[in-house]
């Protein structure tokens, strides 16, 4: 009996030490309130690292909500910006004290001055461990055009990690060092189709925002359906060009065009089901996680060479590239690929092999490795 019970203690000793020896890592990004590939990026990397037993790892949104009756202030318009700021300001001076390793994401512009700096200060004030995680393709012109506040945040923080390649020789020009880890993708949530007989089933899933140009896909889109009568576009996302776009796709006279808004990042695997060709037509872009589902889905993809987009997308090899804002090159690849299966097919096939480099089993030691160097520097 004593045996067994000096067995229990010996056993949640050992537990309690494990506990302790846990480096506790505190990631600082967009909440799923703002729907974009941070805040998915970020739900997808807080799963995965809180199932390994080295990390403690917790979440602080940038975009905490105010409890109760106080939500309705995040209603107004200004009013909601400086009582979020303040309540995410207060939830960091009381949680990055407990934490050994701050992982802040980041955007550009406004958005890097609200969320990603004051976090950068708070950590810098308790002396813990920073990764600035930049994911914003927009990061040449905000390096060039706000050089005071970004080279002062940069030289705060211990490590600069990016999403590409794209990135890291973006921030050389600017003699910032940086590493690149890839953004992951949940193949198993991705049913991979071969698409034979190739239906003229279109996808354009990007966020309606002017940097995403979904206007290109339907100018696109308008030119292969005078081809094929019967073609049709799904077009997923929300943003404040909507109203704008639906105006567009009535006066080119498209038919079979639904707009679906927003779609949950868990049902978007339905969508991508549904379609057999994606379309993208970005200006400015980095590592698009849209991109890399539709080649886990087999859908051939056709796209603009915007920012990163090339480290990702072999012409010819792994989907159909075109320049920026050229919807008559767009719709002549679409129209190509409905004219050949085989080719359809084979740029399906690479795109697939390609994802293997995206999957968890990939990234997971490149994350674990930055942060454990962070812990032992402490």
């Amino acid at each position: 009996m004593n045996r067994r019970k000096d067995g229990l203690v010996t056993k949640a000793a050992g537990s309690e030490a494990e506990a302790q020896n846990r480096l506790r890592v505190l990631i600082v990004a967009p909440s799923m309130d703002i729907l974009g590939g941070q805040a998915v990026q970020a739900a997808q990397l807080l799963a995965r690292l809180s199932e390994e037993p080295s990390l403690e790892v917790s979440f602080l949104p940038i975009n905490p909500r105010l409890p109760g009756p106080l939500r309705k202030l995040q209603a107004i318009k200004y009013v909601r910006t400086i009582v979020t700021s303040l309540l995410y300001i207060a939830l960091l001076i009381k949680r990055v004290r407990t934490h050994d390793v701050i992982h802040i994401f980041s955007a550009s512009y406004f958005s890097f001055l609200l969320a990603p700096t004051p976090a950068v200060l708070i950590a810098r004030l308790y002396r813990k461990k920073t990764v600035l995680n930049y994911r914003s393709g927009q990061a040449e012109d905000h390096l060039r055009r706000w050089p005071r506040t970004t080279s002062r945040t940069f030289s705060l923080v211990d490590e600069i990690a990016v999403p590409s390649g794209y990135l890291v020789d973006v921030f050389a020009k600017f003699k910032l060092v940086s590493r690149s880890i890839f953004n992951f993708v949940d193949l198993d949530r991705f049913k991979f189709r071969e698409r034979r007989p190739l239906r003229p089933v279109f996808l354009a899933n990007r966020n309606l925002e002017p940097l995403y140009n979904v206007g290109c896909v339907l100018r696109a889109f308008a030119i292969i359906q005078q081809r094929v009568p019967d073609a049709r576009l799904i077009v997923a996302g929300e943003g404040s060009q909507r109203s704008e776009l639906e105006h567009l796709a009535g006066a080119l006279k498209l038919r079979n065009v639904d707009f679906v808004g927003r779609v949950p990042a868990g049902k978007m695997h339905e969508i991508e089901g549904e379609a057999d060709i994606y379309l993208n037509g970005s200006e400015i872009d980095n590592m698009p996680g849209s991109i890399i589902e539709a080649f886990a889905s087999g859908l051939p993809v056709v796209t603009t060479d915007a920012g990163g987009i090339p480290y990702i997308v072999r012409n010819e090899k792994t989907g159909l590239m075109v320049h920026c804002g050229d919807y008559e090159a767009m719709a002549a690849a679409a129209l190509r690929l409905l004219e050949d299966n085989e080719l359809a097919t084979e740029l399906a096939r690479r795109a697939r092999e390609e994802c293997k480099k995206y999957q968890w089993a990939a990234v997971k030691s490149e994350w674990i490795s930055l942060y454990q160097e962070l812990g032992k520097a402490k």
